[in-house]
């Protein structure tokens, strides 16, 4: 048979064709620029290492504590613990430059063929797809006829384009690699660190993430904030430069992030996985994980239906992914929403982080991807103080949320 065009081979898409080529079914992956280095933060729960059999070498460190920091300054530290403790309560941070070539590798390893070029066009008939695409090396156009294609190719995803499909909004993230002194490093040797604060982010957050032997620094924006995000890192670095002195900046990255999925992932031969369905998280903008399982499953779905390639055939995937995570995206994307809304709001999510029941829960439902059951009485006492927290900072004639530290770009 004609081969699977998976477009994309990073994460999503690698775990995609090692999937297919896994099963046999004869895949090719198409990278734009097998070079490029995707911008990431890189937390990954335990989890994935497990499902998708990632070696732990893999992991550049593993942090056991978060900071959230608010507007004024306030801290609340959380405990990277699910509902018992065990050995692997940790969030895996990872690098994309040692990630995706370690995935893209196993899946060539598999079978799967790999391809340098960029998607032109898709030509969906009744009998197969005829691909477009511009083969890197010779810059010339190339043509391959396939089956049918999975789209793993991002935020700016050429698949969707070709669908026709709207362009999702899409948040701007922005970060710096940083080493540091030894001593320095030290402050971060298992701790992760976000920050809330319009200073620093008016409608997401920033963050600080340690890796083995740097840290990243960074902020998310939407897109009405784009054009500032450069001065909202500035501000970020000026809260923290206590941490940061004598550190030395050796890589500046950013890119963006799909804010909401798309309304259908499955097409007549064509399916959506990753950034490129719009499966990043609400709150955390998480989406190396989702990708991965998007990937698997997309691919997974082929593998039970194939010959039949119709949208009615590939709408399984689509389906199920909805029927197993819905939940769980509406919930993040109110939770969002609602923690992120105005510099008052963001002092009561950092209340509602100091709750116990809140971090342990929030870690369970993180590591094993699932909405954790939540007894009455633990929402009760969750509610009461996040209804105590609303209170105290939302009552009549309390000062406006003072800035911890002086700002270099004013918002």
């Amino acid at each position: 048979m004609k081969p699977i065009l998976v477009v994309g081979a990073s994460v999503g898409g690698s775990t995609a064709a090692h999937t297919l080529a896994q099963a046999g079914v004869p895949v090719v992956m198409l990278e734009q620029d097998l070079s490029y280095v995707k911008p990431c933060g890189g937390a990954l729960p335990p989890i994935a290492f497990l499902e998708f059999n990632l070696p732990e070498s893999l992991i550049s460190r593993k942090v056991h504590k978060t900071l959230v920091h608010s507007p004024s300054g306030r801290t609340a530290e959380v405990e990277v613990t699910g509902l018992q403790n065990r050995a692997a309560d940790y969030v895996a941070m990872v690098t994309r430059e040692e990630l995706d070539p370690y995935l893209r590798r196993r899946a060539v390893e598999a079978g799967s063929d790999l391809v340098e070029g960029s998607l032109l066009d898709l030509e969906i008939k009744s009998d197969g797809v005829t691909v477009t695409y511009r083969d890197k090396a010779t810059r010339t156009k190339r043509q391959m006829e396939v089956t049918a294609v999975i789209g793993a190719d991002g935020a700016y995803s050429p698949t969707a384009k070709a669908l026709g499909l709207p362009r999702l909004p899409r948040c701007v993230a922005i970060q710096q690699r940083i080493y540091l002194p030894e001593s320095k490093m030290a402050r971060w040797a298992d701790t992760a660190d976000l920050y809330l604060g319009k200073e620093v982010s008016p409608d997401l957050y920033a963050w600080a993430f340690p890796k083995s032997d740097h840290l990243a620094v960074g902020v998310g924006v939407g897109p009405q904030h784009s054009r500032n995000v450069r001065g909202l890192l500035e501000n970020l670095k000026a809260r923290i430069a206590p941490d940061l002195e004598g550190g030395e900046v050796f890589m500046e990255e950013a890119h963006a992030l799909p804010m909401q999925p798309h309304r259908r992932m499955a097409f007549d031969r064509v399916m959506l996985v990753g950034d490129a369905a719009g499966l990043v998280v609400g709150t955390s903008g998480e989406g190396i994980y989702w990708a991965m399982k998007s990937g698997y499953r997309a691919a997974q779905t082929l593998v039970e239906t194939l010959p039949n390639v119709s949208a009615a055939a590939l709408q399984r995937y689509e389906q199920r992914w909805w029927r197993e995570y819905g939940l769980m995206y509406r919930f993040l994307r109110w939770l969002q929403k609602w923690g992120y809304g105005n510099e008052r709001q963001k002092e009561v999510f950092t209340d509602m982080c100091r709750n116990l029941d809140v971090q342990r829960l929030t870690f369970e439902s993180y590591m094993f991807k699932e909405m954790t059951p939540v007894p009455w009485l633990v929402q009760m006492r969750m509610t009461g103080d996040i209804l105590a927290a609303q209170l105290r900072h939302y009552l009549p004639g309390r000062s406006p949320v003072a800035q911890p530290t002086p700002v270099a770009y004013r918002v």
